[in-house]
């Protein structure tokens, strides 16, 4: 939508009727992804694309049918249908689009979040099952990281839910299409709802090229975020050790967050496993002089006491150390890289939530304790 912004202001200038259609499912090859945005007013101009031209002028006809007529659409073109086939749709897989005779309920405050880069998330129905009433086609409420909402899906129980929803598509910075009862009810399929975010993804940065890194990296590219990966040594920190990391860096941490600090905010991590007084130190007092939501630092007890010492000589007093999470991760018990890394993107996602869960920072003893075997309950157990 971002993109078309411009091109419908000026006709809204003109007074002329403007048509949108968004692609708002994708399967298979799509040409474009989900939120590619088509603008065309009533002359037949087109500022934007749905699918890079493959159905650009079967969709234009239905905007402009859209607006001569009344009534929002959807549509689906896939390489199996006559119909896409004709107008050209050669890539094989599927994508459905939404005609809207004219623009979003809520666009206006949609353009004004865009030009302020205000993050938010644009919920609009886009399938509704036979016999559902009170919903429409096309509706469409606007989310704010808050959890404010401006515009309506059609009543109440189905606003709260995809409130909630919305913002939590906004934490991850992950657009979706959910599927709800009429009023919001969970595991129905009576109305489809597509969630488009309109924020960057939330930014990892994990300082430490280590094996506990690369299973991070794993995991907090599943949920949505844009992993750099930092470490002073150019031996370690390259980019055949951590392929699913975003960028990988050779430099020392405050000079790399010294670039870049200004760009965290509260939805961004920083990760420290360096667990190396030399790196960690500075990596952590530099990270305290951002904004981000989450600062975490692994290592033993008596390396973070070790570590809190040399912090406590650096300047830095308790209630900034009440900042970093260490050890780091939740108390699961994790032992593996990759169990190590479910545990801290865990304890991210409490923190942001504000959900009270048990990190291993608010315990005393051994962070690594040997598992119980599992209880046997059998009839003789039962009898004693």
């Amino acid at each position: 939508m971002k993109e078309v912004i411009g091109d419908i202001e000026r006709w809204r200038a003109e007074g002329l009727e403007v048509a949108t259609a968004r692609v708002v499912g994708v399967e298979g090859s799509g040409p474009r992804d989900p939120g590619a945005t088509m603008a065309v007013n009533e002359r037949g101009e087109v500022a934007g694309s749905v699918s890079g031209g493959c159905v650009e002028g079967a969709v234009v006809t239905e905007a402009l049918d859209a607006i001569a007529h009344g009534g929002a659409r959807r549509r689906t073109y896939g390489y199996s249908d006559d119909e896409a086939f004709a107008v050209g749709l050669t890539c094989g897989g599927t994508v459905h689009v939404l005609v809207d005779p004219g623009l979003p309920s809520v666009y206006d405050a949609l353009r004004d979040a865009l030009r302020a880069d205000v993050p938010v998330a644009l919920a609009t129905i886009v399938g509704i099952e036979e016999g559902v009433a009170d919903v429409a086609l096309g509706a469409s409420m606007l989310v704010r990281e808050s959890g404010a909402s401006t515009g309506t899906l059609g009543n109440r129980g189905l606003d709260e839910v995809v409130r909630r929803d919305a913002a939590g598509a906004l934490a991850s910075g992950l657009s979706s299409t959910r599927h709800y009862g009429s009023c919001g009810e969970a595991r129905q399929q009576d109305v489809s709802v597509f969630v488009e975010v309109f924020a960057p993804p939330p930014r990892m940065v994990i300082f430490g090229a280590v094996d506990f890194t690369a299973a991070l990296a794993k995991v907090a590219k599943v949920l949505g975020y844009r992993v750099d990966v930092c470490d002073a040594r150019p031996v370690f920190a390259t980019r055949a050790r951590f392929p699913m990391a975003d960028e990988v860096v050779a430099d020392r941490p405050e000079r790399y967050l010294a670039a870049i600090g200004a760009e965290l905010g509260p939805r961004d991590a920083i990760c420290v496993l360096t667990h190396d007084p030399k790196f960690d130190v500075p990596a952590i007092i530099s990270a305290l002089q951002t904004k981000i939501g989450y600062l975490g630092a692994m290592g033993s007890r008596r390396t973070h006491a070790d570590r809190v010492a040399r912090l406590h000589e650096a300047g830095l007093g308790d209630d900034e150390l009440a900042r970093v999470m260490a050890p780091i991760g939740l108390d699961i018990g994790a032992r593996t890289p990759e169990e190590t890394a479910v545990a801290i993107c865990a304890e991210i996602i409490a923190c942001r939530t504000g959900k009270d869960a048990p990190s291993l920072r608010d315990r005393t003893g051994p962070i690594h304790v040997p598992a119980s075997p599992p209880a046997v309950h059998t009839a003789a157990h039962a009898d004693r």
